[in-house]
């Protein structure tokens, strides 16, 4: 007599996967949860015109709206920029350009997020698109250094294997080098995002607008709750496109490398 030792199968038995789902959406859920929380108790609760004026959700959509679209604008700038770079920083004689690109950009890092603005203000002007060069400044260097690291520490056999088959250079780069270092690029994005986001709250100061304008305002009238409101937004809209960034990095990475 023999007894059947069948493993289950998650085609056949979907509550590991279900539990999986449910364990990846439990922390947007929260997220979403805390924000609409508090849009709910501004709305419920007894408010001067100064605040009925800057908690009114038109006018916090508006401001959130365009928080997004600073953040969107500065990461595709980042992407356009630090992906190409990193790639040619890490190829044959380019190297030697390496510690002299890392200063410069260095320089946009340490430079304190509201000088950064105010300096690109006075220098430009006013406005939407110079806060997006300010974050872009700003945000540059996690992406640019990550991709380099994910290059350089990708096991030189496997370039010398994909050449020894005939594939060029080129082919290597994209079918062996850069899928191996995906997670390490794609997490270098996941905290440029981050941290645009946490940065584009000073883009008010310059008159472009965002979820900043609550804090200003909160701070230059001494009303609490829209300070408060500001500052909760801002971090929730933070968690929500740390989560989005973490669930691309699950996806796009290579299986097995994720």
């Amino acid at each position: 007599m023999t007894v059947s030792t069948a493993v289950p199968d998650e085609t056949t038995n979907p509550e590991p996967r279900l539990g999986r789902s449910w364990h990846i959406v439990l922390p947007l859920l929260c997220y979403l949860a805390v924000g609409a929380a508090m849009i709910i108790y501004t709305q419920s609760v007894p408010l001067d015109g100064i605040e009925r004026g800057s908690l009114n959700l038109p006018y916090i959509f508006g401001r959130t709206w365009e928080h997004i679209q600073l953040v969107f604008y500065s990461t595709v700038l980042v992407l356009v920029v630090a992906l190409p770079l990193g790639i040619l920083l890490t190829r044959g004689t380019l190297r030697r350009a390496t510690p002299f690109v890392l200063t410069l950009v260095n320089v946009g890092q340490a430079t304190p997020a509201v000088g950064l603005v105010v300096l690109l203000a006075v220098l430009f002007q006013i406005g939407f698109w110079t806060s997006v060069a300010a974050l872009f400044a700003y945000s540059l260097l996690p992406t640019l250094r990550n991709t380099m690291v994910g290059l350089q520490q990708v096991d030189w056999r496997l370039i010398d294997a994909g050449r020894g088959i005939g594939m060029s250079a080129a082919r290597v780069l994209f079918k062996v080098e850069l899928p191996m270092a995906a997670p390490v690029i794609l997490s270098g994005i996941r905290t440029t995002l981050v941290l645009s986001v946490g940065t584009a709250s000073i883009a008010a100061f310059i008159g472009a607008g965002g979820l900043g304008d609550l804090i200003t305002t909160g701070v230059s009238t001494q009303r609490n709750l829209v300070l408060v409101t500001g500052c909760v937004l801002i971090a929730v809209l933070a968690l929500m496109i740390d989560w989005v960034g973490g669930l691309a990095q699950r996806v796009l990475a290579p299986k097995g490398l994720s």
